[in-house]
């Protein structure tokens, strides 16, 4: 039985993965602040990204490492406290796990990253270019936020352990992250459309990104970084529209202006209003199968979730 370690494991990503891995077999241990009992083959161990520290035995005993660890991007205004949280909580932690490999002995064989396609520019909207894994970083905040994420892992990789980067776009689960926000205006009766609704949103669904993580554990011709989205990529109008008809219930599309989600959500705006579209190439030529690559598919388990 292997282990795996992963920051960040108590986050809707990292619990639904936490689930499937032990599913597959798979000892688990989470790093956190606070440790809880252990349960079954799930168990935690300590650590500090602050202060730099970590529990020594977990490095030890792992054979794999998942790095999920890092504020949430959405979850409140980008004052310039919360984006140095964002930054920090990134760094901070990509560095102390960087360390405890260079100084801990260890069977540590793979580290796989979280990143984000914040990492591009807005796409141009008359030409829909698709951005590729060796597309340079945008200079907005989060193209430079995840330069620095990557960045503080990537040493790992002169350890002579192999170094998966998945750079991943907005993730579909009703247990956090954007989908509940989407939905939460339809409860009212309302589909509200961002700005002209004409930016692209990339996503992929929870399972589909849990996979992924697995995929790039077993399957060690993954290396390097990939765009993890689903092959169909929408218009916030389409994407938005889709979900309300899924919910077969009376809606009205709402075109929520520009201006009414700059004061909303200020400097994050600029990233609802931005279109991302990207290319999953090279995530295809690995062989990856989706299982909701379309967007109705991943409704229908969404939707009938509720």
């Amino acid at each position: 039985m292997e282990t795996i370690l992963i920051t960040g494991g108590t986050g809707f990503i990292g619990t639904a993965l936490t689930e499937l891995l032990t599913e597959k077999g798979y000892r688990v241990i989470i790093l956190s602040r606070k440790p809880r009992p252990a349960q079954g083959n799930i168990s935690y161990a300590t650590w500090n990204p602050k202060t730099g520290e970590i529990d020594r035995k977990a490095v030890e005993a792992s054979d794999h490492i998942i790095h999920l660890a890092g504020a949430n991007v959405g979850d409140k205004r980008w004052t310039d406290k919360r984006k140095k949280e964002i930054v920090d909580s990134r760094v901070d932690s990509g560095r102390v796990l960087v360390k405890a490999l260079q100084e801990i002995p260890n069977r540590v064989r793979t580290v796989i990253s979280a990143s984000g396609i914040g990492w591009y520019g807005p796409d141009e909207p008359k030409s829909r270019r698709v951005f590729v894994e060796s597309d340079p970083a945008f200079s907005d905040f989060l193209g430079t936020t995840c330069t620095l994420w990557e960045e503080t892992i990537k040493p790992v990789a002169s350890l002579g352990i192999r170094m998966v980067i998945l750079r991943t776009a907005i993730v579909l689960s009703n247990q956090g992250g954007a989908f509940p926000e989407f939905v939460k205006p339809m409860n009212a009766g309302v589909a509200g459309i961002l700005g002209s609704g004409d930016q692209v949103i990339s996503w992929i669904h929870i399972a589909d990104i849990t996979r992924l993580y697995l995929e790039a554990i077993v399957n060690e011709t993954y290396k390097g970084v990939y765009n993890a989205a689903a092959p169909e990529y929408l218009t916030n109008k389409e994407f938005t529209l889709r979900i309300a008809r899924a919910r077969k219930r009376p809606f009205i599309p709402v075109h929520v202006p520009v201006f009414a989600l700059k004061i909303w959500l200020g400097e994050m705006s600029i990233e609802v209003l931005k279109s991302a579209t990207v290319d999953i190439t090279k995530l295809r030529q690995a062989g990856f199968r989706f299982l909701y690559p379309g967007i109705d598919a991943a409704l229908n388990v969404l939707i009938g979730a509720h």
